[in-house]
């Protein structure tokens, strides 16, 4: 296919480096980051948009999603795919799909889980929504980038999904790290710890597969001193996207709501900023308790 690729960050330019190196015409855009070589330099967002089968954005919000489509839907051919791999608000991806529906284009908002190491891997989770045609057509695409994709509905499907899973791990790996601070204060060793709950009730992928204690479990960013594998200001942007989801549609999610103000916190002034989000461990370690 010819692809055009715009937002080539951490995430967008591994993954365009995969497409070229499966045999596609991958012709690239992004403002600041440089174009990986073996991907084709575009002047313009809309340049990489010209004739392209499939243009797929990767980019850091819903503000910023739909500037760029504006650039880039008058340039797309007839039949030719958006895909969003960004992770945005429902209502961005949802008004970008109306946008290229409306001059008969397909539209899939598609964001990923895997971070940066899966991009690199080509072992990402891809949350599809939109159209089953426009599935269909950027398939063999996600199979290149990632290891699976589920087609999750409509259009702004792929992200409610996103920023479910994600609303799940913030509140998931505070309760972790908060036993572990508990544990230690009540005298009980770490891996022992470990060994129970990870094969008893408070089994977890944040205790299991991503244990925020150094020196147990499997290796995380917890044992290169909490360098981000997912950094915390991720995880509150994404936090925050769960709320702003909530509060559109009435959604009671008190955790979701504890876990933001707790990364927000964090991340803006507890020095949390370019740290994993399993960092939230030390931060435990050092408080007391309050309220």
């Amino acid at each position: 296919m010819k692809i055009g690729f715009i937002g080539l960050g951490n995430m967008g330019a591994p993954m365009a480096l995969n497409l070229a190196a499966a045999g596609h015409d991958v012709s690239g855009f992004d403002l600041t980051a440089p174009c990986p070589e073996g991907v084709k330099k575009a002047a313009s967002g809309a340049e990489a948009a010209k004739g392209a089968d499939v243009v797929l954005t990767m980019l850091p919000n819903g503000a910023i999603l739909r500037a760029v489509a504006a650039e880039i839907i008058p340039a797309m051919s007839v039949g030719s795919v958006l895909l969003d791999c960004s992770t945005v608000d429902v209502e961005s991806a949802r008004a970008v799909a109306e946008q290229a529906e409306a001059t008969q284009l397909m539209a899939v908002d598609a964001p990923v889980s895997g971070g940066i190491g899966g991009a690199a891997a080509g072992t990402l989770t891809f949350m599809a929504g939109g159209t089953e045609a426009g599935f269909a057509k950027v398939n063999p695409l996600f199979d290149i980038m990632g290891q699976k994709a589920v087609h999750c509905g409509a259009s702004g499907a792929g992200q409610a999904a996103k920023i479910c899973n994600n609303m799940i791990l913030g509140v998931t790996m505070i309760a972790t790290c908060e036993a572990f601070s508990l544990a230690d204060k009540l005298g009980l060793d770490r891996q022992k710890m470990f060994d129970v709950v990870s094969t008893s009730s408070g089994y977890s992928w944040t205790m299991n597969a991503y244990c925020p204690a150094p020196g147990v479990g499997p290796q995380s960013p917890a044992d290169n001193d909490y360098k981000p594998g997912f950094a915390s200001e991720l995880m509150l942007k994404d936090l925050r996207l769960s709320q702003q989801a909530a509060e559109a549609s009435d959604a009671d999610t008190p955790m979701g709501k504890a876990a933001t103000e707790l990364y927000a916190k964090f991340v803006e002034e507890e020095g949390g900023q370019g740290t994993d989000f399993s960092a939230m461990l030390p931060r435990f370690e050092k408080r007391a308790r309050s309220g």
